[in-house]
C-alpha cells in the first residue's frame, strides 16, 4: 500500500476544506485534501438544475478569493461550482480527486487515513466532508410499486428523469419547494409534510439583497454563537426542526397549484398513504427528506450518545490534532453554508498549527 506523510490531510474539498487549504498554505503547512469527486465543485455541480444560492454573490466568496461578477447576483449551482474549482487552480491547493476516504484511525501519535489502495500519515486530520453525505430515503420506499419513478433530491436534474403523470414531493423543505414550484406548471403536484415557516420576506429583491440579507448573514456569524444564549437556543431549535422556506412561498405554491398534503406515513398496495388516510394515486415520488451525515468511517472514540462527534469549536478535544469543519452550527448559525465556513477554518487551522511544527516531510 502507498503511504503518503503530511503534517495536515483535510477530508473534503468543498467550501469548508477549500478554506482549510488556503489557511494551511498561508500556514506553510505539509498538506493535501482528499475528495471522493471528479471534479472540484461536483456537490454543487450535482444538484438540480434550477438551483440559485439564497445569498447574493458578495457573501459568497472564500478566504483570498472574491466570487467574480455583480455582487447582487444570485449564483447558480454551475457558478458556484466553477468558483470552487476555480479557486483550487488560482491557489495552487493540493486536491487529489476520486479518492474516498474508507477508514481514518490513529497509530501512537500518527493519523492515518486510508483510501483504497492508498494510506496517507498526519500529524492532524481536518474533516470537512460536509454537513450532510449521505441521502436519507425513508424504509417505505422499498413498498413502492416498480412502476412509480422515485427519485432523492439529490439525484433529481430536472423534469425529463421523470414519467408523464402526478407527482409527489415527500418533504417541504427549500429543495422540496423548489422542485415543486417547477413541476407543477406540467402535471398535478402534491408537497408532503408540515409547514415549519417561511423568511418573510422577497429575499430577490433590492432591498433585501441590500439590508435584509445583509442583517441576516451578520446575526448568522456573530450574533447566533454558542457564545449567546440567544445562539444556543438557535441550535437547539434549529437540531429539532426543519428549516424555514427560503425563496419559495407557501401562498406561491398554493398560486401555482401545489397541493399541500399532510405527512407520507405509509405505502398500502403500492402507492403512497398520508397521514389522513388518503391513498395517492402517482407516477413519481421525489424524496426530498435530507440526508444523514454518516461519520462512521472515522475510527475513534469521539462521538457522544447523540451520535454526533464531541468538539469545541470544530477542535476534538479528546484526540489531538483531529478536527471538523463545516458542521452545522459548529459555533454559529452560519457555520455550516458558505459566509461561515471561513472564519471556522481559520480558527481550526490556527489551533492545530500550534501543535506541530512547520513543514512536516512529504514521504512516498
Amino acid at each position: 500500500m502507498q503511504t503518503q506523510r503530511y503534517d495536515t490531510v483535510v477530508i473534503g474539498a468543498g467550501q469548508a476544506g477549500l478554506s482549510a487549504g488556503y489557511y494551511l498554505q498561508k500556514d506553510r503547512r505539509s498538506f493535501v485534501l482528499l475528495d471522493a469527486g471528479e471534479r472540484v465543485g461536483d456537490a454543487w455541480r450535482h444538484r438540480y438544475d434550477s438551483l440559485k444560492l439564497f445569498t447574493p454573490a458578495r457573501y459568497v466568496g472564500l478566504p483570498g478569493g472574491r466570487f467574480p461578477g455583480s455582487g447582487d447576483a444570485s449564483p447558480t449551482k454551475d457558478e458556484m461550482a466553477d468558483y470552487l474549482e476555480s479557486y483550487v487552480e488560482r491557489f495552487g491547493l493540493p486536491v487529489e480527486l476520486e479518492t474516498r476516504v474508507e477508514r481514518v484511525w490513529r497509530e501512537g501519535d500518527t493519523y492515518v487515513v486510508s483510501a483504497g489502495s492508498r494510506r496517507f500519515e498526519a500529524a492532524n486530520v481536518i474533516v470537512a466532508s460536509g454537513a450532510h453525505r449521505e441521502p436519507r430515503v425513508p424504509v417505505i420506499a422499498r413498498e413502492l410499486d416498480p412502476s412509480i419513478v422515485q427519485v432523492h433530491s439529490s439525484d433529481y436534474r430536472n423534469p425529463s428523469q421523470l414519467r408523464d403523470g402526478a407527482v409527489l414531493i415527500v418533504g417541504a423543505g427549500n429543495s422540496g419547494g423548489d422542485i415543486a414550484l417547477e413541476l407543477v406548471g406540467t402535471r398535478p403536484t402534491w408537497l408532503s409534510g408540515p409547514d415549519r415557516g417561511h423568511v418573510p420576506v422577497d429575499i430577490d429583491t433590492w432591498i433585501s439583497r441590500n439590508a435584509f440579507v445583509r442583517i441576516v448573514v451578520f446575526a448568522g456569524r456573530h450574533v447566533l454563537t454558542l457564545r449567546t444564549p440567544m445562539g444556543r437556543r438557535a441550535r437547539d431549535k434549529a437540531s429539532s426542526q426543519g428549516d424555514l422556506l427560503v425563496r419559495v412561498k407557501p401562498k406561491q405554491l398554493i398560486a401555482a397549484g401545489v397541493e399541500r398534503v399532510p405527512k407520507t406515513t405509509a405505502i398500502r398496495d403500492g402507492k403512497p398513504v398520508l397521514e389522513d388516510g388518503r391513498v395517492l394515486d402517482v407516477a413519481n415520488v421525489i424524496w426530498s427528506t435530507g440526508y444523514r451525515h454518516d461519520l462512521s468511517w472515522i475510527d475513534l472514540p469521539i462521538f457522544g450518545e447523540d451520535g454526533k462527534p464531541m468538539h469545541e469549536r470544530g477542535i476534538v478535544t479528546s484526540e489531538p490534532g483531529l478536527a471538523f469543519v463545516g458542521l452545522p452550527f459548529q459555533f454559529a448559525a452560519a457555520s455550516d453554508v458558505l459566509p461561515g465556513v471561513g472564519r471556522d477554518a481559520r480558527y481550526v487551522v490556527h489551533r492545530l498549527s500550534k501543535r506541530t511544527p512547520v513543514g512536516v516531510p512529504v514521504a512516498a
